[in-house]
């Protein structure tokens, strides 16, 4: 039987584009940055961030102030075009000690997160894959670390190392840790009787390598948001341990310290509580709005 085109149709053209994809792919990384930048709470919080980070690296640098400069000539001075948060019961600017606060405080917040972040990622992996004998012992661990006020570790800690950043920052990864822990561990436990992990161990990866290459990366989402919250929570705890003067010690300045310098005469010059309060308040603000906000994006059940 020959075929000639007479017995061939040619689709008609809206057929043939009826199976186009309109809307080009998208990967979960693309699309959590496409969610992230419609949502205007969190572009406002990151904005922030940034802009009080920029603030903190090249304020202090740019200011003609030191401040660790003392004037007895300008003491407790109101906000001026001179000195834009006045100065405190020792002539120094407040505008740059604030900076400088931020500063101490921002580091303090961040690097005792990632610690704590990376510690209790790999702890609670561990615990979480293997189970069993392996995990009670490990959550057991957790449980008493978790029992002992962070206030203790401070306190041991400075007996030994002395007051000042290194102190804080080892006492509240210390503290910070035992609950990354406690959510990757559940997180793990959720994932490891996943079909992929099955054909992980089929083709003989090690345990390490299974927990570090396959279920970690899929636990990315919560371990961000997490890293996300916690800076604003380490914020807070050291301007509440440099409040009560467990904290950064002078010639150093924080947002906590600052604090407890001006609560003695926040009557008569309420602006010296006000500017670092302010400063704490507005940065967990946008912390936790920004947090909010990764939560949201790095969902996948949210993706459309």
């Amino acid at each position: 039987m020959e075929v000639s085109k007479d017995m061939f149709e040619g689709v008609p053209k809206e057929q043939k584009n009826s199976n186009k994809v309109v809307r080009p792919s998208l990967s979960y990384w693309q699309d959590v940055r496409r969610r992230i930048s419609k949502d205007k709470l969190a572009m406002v919080g990151l904005g922030f961030i940034v802009l009080i980070t920029l603030a903190a690296i090249f304020g202090p640098m740019l200011s003609k102030y030191d401040y660790r400069a003392q004037d007895f000539n300008s003491t407790n001075l109101g906000p001026s075009l001179s000195h834009w948060f006045g100065t405190d019961k020792l002539g120094r600017d407040l505008f740059v000690r604030v900076l400088e606060g931020a500063r101490i405080s921002l580091t303090i917040g961040l690097v005792a997160s990632v610690l704590s972040i990376f510690i209790g990622v790999i702890y609670g992996g561990i615990s979480g894959y293997f189970g069993g004998t392996v995990d009670n012992i490990m959550m057991r661990i957790v449980e008493a670390i978790y029992a002992i006020p962070m206030t203790i570790y401070v306190i041991l800690i400075m007996i030994v190392l002395g007051q000042g950043l290194k102190s804080i920052i080892i006492a509240l990864t210390i503290s910070f840790w035992v609950t990354m822990a406690r959510i990757v561990r559940g997180q793990i436990m959720s994932l490891k009787q996943q079909e992929f992990v099955l054909a992980a161990r089929t083709i003989g990866a090690s345990s390490m390598r299974i927990i570090l290459k396959h279920l970690i990366p899929n636990c990315m989402g919560q371990i961000i948001v997490t890293l996300t919250l916690s800076v604003p929570d380490a914020i807070f705890q050291e301007a509440f341990l440099s409040f009560i003067g467990l904290g950064i010690a002078p010639p150093l300045a924080s947002w906590g310290s600052l604090a407890s310098d001006a609560l003695g005469g926040y009557q008569l010059y309420p602006y010296q509580l006000i500017f670092p309060a302010l400063a704490i308040s507005l940065t967990m603000l946008a912390f936790n709005l920004l947090g909010d906000g990764l939560t949201y994006a790095l969902d996948p059940k949210m993706r459309k």
